[in-house]
C-alpha cells in the first residue's frame, strides 16, 4: 500500500511524554497544517513479564507485573519514520520499544 503518512503509536510512563513530544516535533513529527506539536496521549494499563535475562524497566523477571502507562499516537511524514524511531530509542525507558507504526490511507480519501 503505497502512504504518505503513518501514525506512530507508542506506549511510556506519562512522565516521558512531553521530551518525546518535543524531540519528535524537533525531527518534523505531529505536523498538520499550520500546527506542529500535535499528538494524542491516552491513560492505558498495560501487563508485562519480563523473561529470564530481561532488564526491565520495573518489574522482575518471571512475574506478570502491571502499571499505568500513556499510549502516544503521532502522525509522521513516511520519509522521517526512521528519524522519529531513532528518537523515540534514544529517549524510550524501556528494553524493549512498544512501538506501531500504521499506514495511514487519508490520502484516498482526501482527508
Amino acid at each position: 500500500m503505497e502512504f504518505e503518512f503513518a501514525k506512530i503509536e507508542l506506549y511510556v510512563p506519562p512522565e516521558y511524554v512531553v521530551p518525546l513530544r518535543d524531540a519528535l516535533s524537533a525531527v518534523g513529527a505531529g505536523h498538520i497544517g499550520k500546527y506542529d506539536h500535535c499528538i494524542s496521549v491516552s491513560q492505558v494499563q498495560g501487563y508485562w513479564r519480563p523473561l529470564e535475562n530481561a532488564h526491565p524497566f520495573l518489574g522482575h523477571s518471571g512475574e506478570i507485573c502491571e502499571g499505568s502507562e500513556v499510549k502516544i499516537e503521532i502522525r509522521c511524514k513516511k520519509e522521517l519514520i526512521a528519524e522519529a524511531v531513532k528518537v523515540i530509542r534514544k529517549i524510550y525507558p524501556y528494553e524493549e520499544p512498544f512501538i506501531n507504526i500504521v499506514p495511514l490511507a487519508n490520502h484516498i480519501y482526501g482527508v
